[in-house]
């Protein structure tokens, strides 16, 4: 039993709660000698005595009540942590930090989730659903979720596969109004808009076809930052809503939305994990990641420290 200050104030401690050392060392699992001398240790680099010591009883000096009352409590939290650990060996514990915008937690990462938590009892999940551009390091996330503009140093692994942003309307909104024919055609209707967060403009709605792409100033008639509204005032008539693919699938195959002007529909290359480096990740963030990049099939899953490419830049405010 080598000297260490904690396990001599620890060897202390139960000799004055135990009032013994042939107690102590029992609760211990040491040998009476090699507890008593821990103590000496102890006394000799503090230079004061902390137990009064005769053949019948052991009880602690003035000095020894002091640390036993100071040092008790706190000492205690420290053994229960580590007991709390012993056993565990490789098994995977801890607490995992992500920030995830609100439709790649629904579309992309919510899959990953309920795998991974039946997987990892020990491990506890704390997301953050949040449309910002979220600085990971600067506000204490393990990783985030993006569907562009990743920083460089950042890894990466695909949750997903890329998909379109589409100009969608009710039924009874494209008897009454017409169907747009043309992008163009866009800026005589109806629009749910939204602003973009990160500078309060009116967020453009992109369309493309082959190296042609447009950037439509729609006026909307209702703006608002919250998707599901968005997509309920289109499904009620209210008018066009320009939303991300798997946002509408529902409402697509219900037949409550009509896509428009699908030829000319963008896509964008869907969304990330990332991280600052598999150096600096927990196990528990590590096992998240290695469950994240085995969920597509063979060929399109992986992780890389390469940027991102420009496709999909100019649709990200509108998740």
């Amino acid at each position: 039993m080598s000297f260490t200050p904690l396990n001599g104030l620890h060897s202390f401690v139960m000799v004055a709660r135990r009032r013994g050392f042939s107690a102590a060392a029992r609760e211990l699992g040491v040998s009476v000698a090699a507890v008593s001398q821990s103590v000496r240790n102890l006394e000799a680099r503090l230079g004061v005595t902390l137990l009064y010591r005769t053949t019948r009883s052991v009880a602690p000096t003035e000095a020894g009540q002091r640390l036993l009352e100071r040092s008790g409590a706190a000492l205690e939290q420290a053994l229960d942590g580590l007991r709390a650990l012993e056993g565990q060996g490789d098994e995977v514990a801890g607490t995992v930090r992500l920030a995830v915008p609100a439709l790649a937690m629904e579309q992309a990462l919510a899959p990953v989730v309920s795998r991974f938590l039946t997987a990892y009892p020990k491990v506890s999940l704390d997301i953050h659903v949040d449309n910002r551009r979220v600085d990971i390091v600067r506000e204490g996330f393990d990783g985030g979720v993006r569907m562009d503009a990743i920083p460089q140093d950042m890894v990466r692994v695909r949750l997903g596969d890329r998909f379109r942003f589409l100009v969608v309307g009710s039924p009874a909104y494209l008897v009454r109004r017409g169907e747009p024919r043309t992008p163009e055609d866009l800026l005589l209707h109806a629009c749910l808009g939204m602003r973009e967060e990160s500078t309060g403009a009116v967020s453009r709605w992109n369309l493309e076809s082959g190296k042609r792409t447009w950037r439509l100033p729609v006026v909307p008639v209702l703006m608002c930052n919250d998707r599901r509204t968005r997509v309920v005032m289109a499904e009620a008539g209210m008018g066009l809503a320009y939303e991300p693919e798997p946002g509408v699938l529902s409402q697509l195959q219900h037949g409550t939305l009509r896509i428009v002007l699908e030829k000319y529909a963008a896509w964008v290359p869907g969304f990330f994990l990332y991280f600052p480096s598999r150096r600096q990740t927990s196990p528990a963030f590590r096992a998240f990641i290695d469950m994240a990049d085995a969920q597509l099939p063979d060929g399109k899953s992986g992780a890389s420290a390469a940027p991102l490419l420009s496709e999909g830049a100019r649709w990200s405010q509108q998740l």
